[in-house]
């Protein structure tokens, strides 16, 4: 239950983080979700981002299949990866945009309905066109996922307890890749490529279906913390069902507030994420994450063509080359969510900065750069020269063993790097977790799609060793980045907040001066003033706030009598 703001209380955002000078974190709880219910949604969250890196991947050991179905060559078989992977990095500046303000719910909706139509085309079609074309609109359903599951996690978890959290919900970005082949090298071997799109398919109904019916609207623009009644499209049928039999839930004013400001149900628009992405700081720290999913991707593109060349493996084979890249994936995800977890309150207890479990804290005067990539830094640099390794193992034609081991380590280093990049984008960002994950999305799909695109003709022109030592040497180069951002990101982020402030407050005044009134105090009724008229009566008439649920759908049934006094001159 949330707390009611105390009298002549300071205004709060909701979706910011309070003031760090204050000695400890005090204020409502930043959720009104359980420990366990935050666990179930972030986990559910994050299997519906599986669909987006999984689809991208399935029909990797299916390509000379494929290819040679259709009569094309494998450059042009290696297109529709490419063209997938440039829809994947531009759909979310759409769909994040427009979760972060009407809702995660909606934009689920969006995303599987046209996943579902897509799959259909892909598992009928006959040619390389409607292959071409399919597979983009596959990506534009599916790529969208993974921004609204990080977004899920900005939504119910702090700062604090964020980097477990946001591990397991970017662990879909590399498990996919990693684990899709193998199911696909199957398939194909045995079912014939088709069956590829017949299973995404049913894995998407089977899970679209629950989620639709039961997963709870998160977005803080929309419910706030949780307590707020979500408008109609935004309703699962157990919150239908909860309301009909349980007590309303008393709700915050400054919530109720927040959320009648802040929602709206608009057209997919992408400037928001190049806003994110002309920020100096979040591009230091995408380049990062492209840079080291193009790593990723060049030698998860190249894998099919080279193992059947030098090892003469089948579709099936292919499959399993990418299990030890899966297993380092899953140590990752285990290990640096704990280590960035465990590096933040480090710094806290060094810096006397109080750490309390949902509850919101001002990042504003803490190194949160530093304690993201004291661990990202090493991962970066180890993952850089293990992909060199790689490269030179393949070149020697090494016993398989070689390759495969060094495969665990990119699994592990190459995903750990991006991990710890992605918790980073989400602490700066803290209104706007998907948006912000749609801006690292947009980079990492377009230079993951630029290595696609290049890596078969480098490998045939400069040789395995050579192709990998460029990639690796580009993350290599990159690395000082992130001494800059661990040297000026904190200035850069504050001052970056003091503009928002600044334009937040000049937004309210011009507002206050166009209704002719604005928000004088929190009090527990509605006191109205009727300017102009001799002894005006006072009393009760409905709140502006309310009239903004209302309209919602929420209908101010569940509001509770703590709700904010307006003066009308």
């Amino acid at each position: 239950m949330a707390s009611t703001a105390p009298e002549n209380a300071p205004e709060q955002d909701p979706a910011a983080e309070p003031a760090s000078s204050q000695p400890e974190a005090t204020g409502p709880a930043y959720s009104i979700f359980t420990h366990k219910q935050k666990k179930i949604i972030i986990l559910t969250a994050s299997l519906g981002a599986f669909f987006s890196p999984m689809s991208a991947q399935i029909y990797l050991p299916a390509l000379n299949s494929i290819a040679k179905d259709m009569d094309v060559s494998n450059s042009l078989i290696n297109l529709t990866i490419t063209t997938y992977m440039i829809i994947q990095g531009i759909a979310p500046t759409m769909i994040a945009g427009f979760s972060d303000g009407a809702g995660r719910r909606p934009a689920y909706t969006i995303c599987f309905s046209i996943y579902i139509v897509a799959n259909i085309g892909l598992a009928v079609q006959d040619n390389y066109v409607a292959l071409m074309i399919l597979r983009a609109l596959q990506s534009a359903g599916s790529s969208g996922t993974v921004a609204l599951a990080i977004g899920c996690v900005g939504d119910v978890v702090t700062s604090s307890e964020r980097g477990m959290y946001v591990a397991w919900s970017s662990l879909p970005n590399v498990l996919g890749p990693s684990l899709a082949p193998i199911l696909g090298g199957v398939l194909s071997q045995y079912l014939g490529w088709r069956s590829i799109f017949w299973f995404l398919i049913i894995f998407a109904a089977v899970y679209a279906i629950p989620l639709l019916l039961f997963f709870p609207e998160t977005c803080r623009k929309v419910v706030g913390d949780g307590s707020v009644p979500p408008p109609k499209i935004n309703q699962s049928l157990t919150y239908r069902l909860q309301t009909k039999t349980r007590q309303p839930t008393p709700i915050d004013p400054t919530q109720l507030a927040y959320v009648a400001e802040n929602y709206r149900l608009r057209v997919p628009n992408p400037l928001s994420t190049l806003r994110i992405l002309a920020d100096r700081e979040s591009a230091l720290i995408l380049f990062t994450v492209g840079f080291g999913l193009m790593n990723f991707y060049a030698i998860s593109v190249g894998i099919p063509s080279q193992y059947s060349r030098i090892y003469h493996f089948t579709d099936l084979e292919l499959g399993f080359v990418f299990l030890p890249m899966s297993v380092g994936t899953l140590v990752s995800a285990f290990s640096t969510g704990k280590l960035v977890d465990w590096n933040y309150r480090r710094h806290a207890r060094r810096l006397n900065f109080p750490i309390t479990r949902n509850r919101q804290q001002d990042l504003s005067a803490f190194p949160i750069e530093t304690a993201r990539l004291q661990i990202a830094l090493p991962l970066q640099i180890l993952g850089g020269v293990v992909v060199i390794a790689y490269g030179w193992a393949m070149e020697a034609e090494t016993n398989l063993a070689v390759p495969l081991v060094l495969v665990f380590f990119l699994g592990w280093t190459l995903n750990a790097t991006n991990q710890c990049m992605s918790i980073l984008m989400v602490d700066t960002w803290p209104g706007q977790p998907a948006t912000a994950t749609a801006a690292n999305n947009l980079v990492r799909c377009l230079l993951g799609a630029a290595a696609s695109a290049i890596v078969i003709p480098m490998l045939g022109k400069m040789g395995i060793g050579w192709t990998y030592t460029f990639f690796a040497l580009v993350f290599l180069a990159y690395t000082p980045a992130n001494l800059v951002l661990m040297r000026y990101g904190p200035r850069w982020r504050r001052a970056r907040k003091e503009r928002e402030d600044r334009a937040r407050a000049e937004k309210k005044r011009v507002r206050d001066e166009k209704s002719g009134g604005g928000v004088v105090e929190v009090k527990g009724e509605v006191e109205t003033e009727e300017a102009g008229k001799a002894g005006a009566k006072d009393g009760l008439e409905e709140n502006t706030v309310v009239e903004a649920l209302e309209k919602q759908g929420a209908g101010g049934k569940e509001i509770s009598t703590d709700v904010i006094s307006a003066e009308k001159s």
